[in-house]
C-alpha cells in the first residue's frame, strides 16, 4: 500500500485501511497526522469506526481511538466489528431489508441532531450521527441512525405501520411507528459530573424497532431481519 493510512468514509461510518508492516508506534503517528489533515471535513463528527488491512488486538484499537479523540475534535461512538464476513453479512441484511420495504429513494443527513432540532423527511432517511435527547426525527418512511438514538423518532408518519427504526445505539425517549407509540420509562435524575470521554468504546449490535400487534418491539437487527424477511 502506498500510504500508511487511508481513510474511507461511507454511510456506515469511517473505515481505516492500515499498513500491515509499519511498526505500531509509527502507524499511530501516521493516523494522527492523517486525521489532522482531514480535520475540516470531520470537525466535531461523531462516527463509528472500523479497521482493515492489519490485524489489531483490543489494546491497539483502544490506543488508536484514544489518540484520535485526544488529538482531534472527532468523537468515536463505537468500533464496528472488524470481522469482515460478519460486518458484510449485517450490511447486506440491512440493505436487503431497506430495499424490500422502502425502495432506493431514501435521504441522508450527516451530523448530530441536538435538543430542539426537528428533522422531517417524506421518504426514508439515514442519519450519520447521533440524535440527542430533545431532538426529533419524523419520516414517512424508515429511519436509520448510524449513531445513538436518544431523542424522539417517528417512522411511517403517513400511517405506515410496516416501517422500522434502526440505530447503532437504541435508547430513545419516545418512538412511534405508524399509529403505535412507545415511551421509555422515566429515568432518575443524576448528579452532574464533569464530562469524560469514554476510554474504551465497545462494539455494538445494531437494533431494530418494529410495530407488531399494537406494540413496538426492539431487538438485535440480525434477529429482527431474519424474522421478518
Amino acid at each position: 500500500m502506498s500510504q500508511a493510512v487511508v481513510i474511507k468514509s461511507n454511510k456506515y461510518g469511517i473505515n481505516l485501511i492500515l499498513d500491515k508492516d509499519l511498526p505500531f508506534a509509527e502507524l499511530l503517528d501516521a493516523i494522527i497526522a492523517k486525521f489532522r489533515e482531514s480535520e475540516k471535513f470531520f470537525k466535531d463528527a461523531e462516527v463509528a469506526i472500523s479497521f482493515e488491512g492489519r490485524e489489531l488486538n483490543r489494546e491497539e484499537e483502544y490506543q488508536i481511538i484514544e489518540a484520535i479523540t485526544l488529538q482531534t475534535s472527532i468523537k468515536i461512538i463505537c468500533i464496528v466489528d472488524n470481522d469482515e464476513a460478519h460486518a458484510q453479512s449485517v450490511k447486506n441484511q440491512i440493505d436487503a431489508y431497506c430495499e424490500s420495504v422502502a425502495g432506493s429513494d431514501g435521504e441522508f443527513y450527516r451530523g448530530t441532531l441536538r435538543s430542539g432540532q426537528v428533522l422531517e423527511s417524506v421518504s426514508s432517511i439515514v442519519i450519520v450521527g447521533d440524535v440527542n435527547p430533545g431532538a426529533k426525527i419524523i419520516s414517512q418512511g424508515n429511519i436509520v441512525v448510524l449513531g445513538a438514538l436518544n431523542g424522539n423518532a417517528y417512522a411511517g408518519a403517513a400511517g405506515d405501520g410496516s416501517c422500522f427504526i434502526v440505530a447503532l445505539d437504541m435508547d430513545p425517549i419516545q418512538i412511534q411507528i405508524g399509529d403505535v407509540l412507545a415511551k421509555s420509562p422515566d429515568k432518575p435524575q443524576k448528579t452532574k459530573k464533569p464530562r469524560r470521554r469514554a476510554k474504551t468504546p465497545a462494539a455494538v449490535e445494531p437494533q431494530i424497532a418494529m410495530a407488531k400487534g399494537g406494540n413496538i418491539y426492539i431487538e438485535p437487527i440480525t434477529k429482527g431481519i431474519l424474522n421478518n424477511i
